[in-house]
């Protein structure tokens, strides 16, 4: 048995590229992609990007207010020495590791993320994955899932609809719940690692 983990509002109790944004990007370009992406007119990685091109603020002020104000669903810690989970992420490794270095999980997991080079002109992301998906036509994380043995997945969001799919029993929290209660796909509700670490 594989754990995949998302990151942001799986994770953490709030999606901390939200945080960021919403102290330090602009709101109204972030209301339009948002927009966007719900109605099918942007992939992910074209709303991350544009997003925090907004934000400009130099990295470790933003890593420091990050640190501060995220906070992590219980038992996360517990479950990662026992598990060792995969966490994929369409963050940043210079803000989840600074998080995950905090809660002492830093080497508990196998962590696969975006990258950001921080800029006075704005943030430019460098993504992980660029290829396009044949099952949902963008660059997704379903790729990353492993090919042999049992995969237990929990997400929360639209960069988890995919990789859902294909794995054999999900938890799931957030707009997740309502995407694969609409395509009849089973899961079961998350809400803290305690009880998910029960259910394995």
């Amino acid at each position: 048995m594989r754990l995949v983990l998302d990151w942001d509002g799986t994770v953490t109790e709030r999606d901390t590229l939200d945080l960021v944004l919403e102290r330090f990007g602009d709101a109204e370009i972030y209301e339009r992609v948002e927009s966007e992406l719900d109605g099918g007119r942007m992939t992910l990685n074209d709303v991350i990007a544009t997003e925090f091109e907004t934000v400009t603020v130099p990295l470790d002020e933003a890593v420091a207010f990050v640190v501060e104000h995220t906070r992590i669903r219980p038992g996360f810690a517990e479950l990662a020495r026992t598990h060792r989970p995969l966490v994929l992420s369409s963050g940043f490794h210079e803000l989840i590791e600074p998080v995950l270095e905090r809660e002492g999980a830093l080497d508990d997991v196998e962590l696969r993320a975006n990258r950001v080079e921080p800029g006075p002109d704005g943030w430019r992301v460098r993504f992980r994955v660029a290829e396009t998906c044949a099952v949902c036509g963008e660059p997704c994380k379903r790729g990353d899932l492993p090919s042999k043995g049992t995969v237990v997945y929990a997400g929360d969001g639209h960069s988890d609809y995919c990789a859902a799919l294909a794995a054999d029993r999900v938890f799931a929290a957030g707009s997740l719940t309502g995407w694969l209660t609409e395509r009849g796909v089973p899961f079961a509700k998350l809400t803290d690692f305690h009880a998910l670490a029960l259910a394995l």
